[in-house]
């Protein structure tokens, strides 16, 4: 059977799954736990993505320690793939890491530096935790700069030893991480699942993050065979929804103002903010200034469970400010709209410790 949602339900839904109503979250491991991930960026035009992220859902009440708590003292969350994700992933995610390469020549390369890769696993033993700095590059072949990593090839065998279950990041030194064998880094005591059980539990966690999700698009992970078949007003597009959405569609916590980080999840699959929100959504940051619209790096701002524009601000550290450029409107706002928006700009300066400012 087909569950037939109208928009507003269907967007009641997906704000909700991704805690972005009047109910917030408490801290940072409930959001990591719903969200499946919070995504790691240095652009910080206002802040980091993972705290812009983080401060979106819960509010005046986080602080950036708190992230780093969870994941290097608490180990409640671990750093993979450049996001942050809920330790509780990581059984489910474990089967396909150690399939990893899939790839051709990721296997071929590997092969090549069988003996690079027993150097580096013998380092971080002796010596680690470590940064890719400190270990040497024993390469036999190599691959060719990536624009991140250049021609150093050990953060490049780290990350395949990443993904393959063998290493991990144990912290972080200012933007640079450190590394250790996984062993010492992730729990010795996670239950085991076999290849075909920790897709489907994978599917449904996924699922339950976005609430309603296109099936088999890139960035979700969500199956065919997860969850409820739905229909959407309006909409040709078939989508999954999650059944324990659907049966708290009642329980209605109302709606507030969201600034979301430009790589926010919640973004991240644009079809369905077209054929659900109605919303358009173009990242500039990468446009030449001439073509901007809205600002290089704007703020969508979500009130209740529609887009109604876009913040284009800045924190300005040296002067201590955050300085708006804009709030461009999509459509005419009201008083108490504005107002709104207004107090949710003062609140991100309050959490930034700035005042709020005009442009230069």
């Amino acid at each position: 059977m087909t569950e037939r949602l109208t928009l507003d339900q269907a967007r009641r839904i997906a704000v909700r799954a991704q805690l972005l109503d009047a109910d917030r979250p408490g801290d940072v491991v409930e959001v990591a736990e719903q969200l499946g991930y919070v995504k790691i960026d240095p652009t910080a035009v206002i802040a980091p993505c993972e705290h812009s992220v983080l401060w979106s859902r819960i509010g005046w009440s986080y602080e950036s320690g708190q992230l780093q708590k969870a994941v290097e003292v608490d180990r409640l969350l671990f750093e993979f793939d450049g996001a942050f994700r809920p330790m509780s992933l990581l059984p489910l995610m474990l089967p396909r890491m150690r399939r990893w390469p899939q790839r051709e020549s990721s296997k071929q390369w590997l092969a090549a530096n069988d003996r690079f890769r027993r150097d580096v696993i013998a380092r971080l033993r002796a010596d680690g935790p470590l940064l890719a700095s400190e270990i040497p590059d024993t390469a036999e072949v190599r691959r060719p700069p990536d624009g991140w990593s250049g021609g150093n090839q050990v953060p490049h065998m780290l990350d395949f030893l990443a993904r393959q279950g063998v290493a991990a990041i144990a912290r972080r030194e200012g933007r640079h991480r450190v590394w250790d064998l996984a062993e010492r880094v992730y729990p010795a005591d996670l239950p085991q699942y076999d290849d075909e059980e920790a897709a489907r539990l994978l599917e449904e966690r996924w699922l339950q993050a976005y609430g309603i999700a296109r099936p088999h698009w890139y960035w979700t992970g969500v199956g065919k065979a997860t969850g409820a078949a739905a229909a959407v007003e309006g909409s040709v597009v078939r989508f999954r929804v999650d059944p324990e959405a659907l049966a708290a569609l009642d329980d209605d916590p109302g709606g507030r103002v969201a600034f979301l980080n430009p790589y926010d999840s919640m973004l991240f699959d644009r079809r369905r903010l077209e054929e659900v929100f109605g919303f358009t959504y173009v990242l500039e940051q990468f446009k030449p200034k001439a073509q901007r619209v809205y600002g290089y790096f704007a703020y969508p701002i979500l009130l209740g469970d529609r887009f109604v524009g876009m913040l284009d601000a800045e924190h300005d550290r040296d002067d201590g400010v955050l300085r708006v450029a804009a709030v461009h409107e999509f459509a005419p706002l009201d008083e108490d709209e504005s107002e709104m928006i207004r107090a949710e700009i003062g609140a991100l300066a309050e959490w930034l410790g700035v005042d709020v400012g005009g442009p230069r």
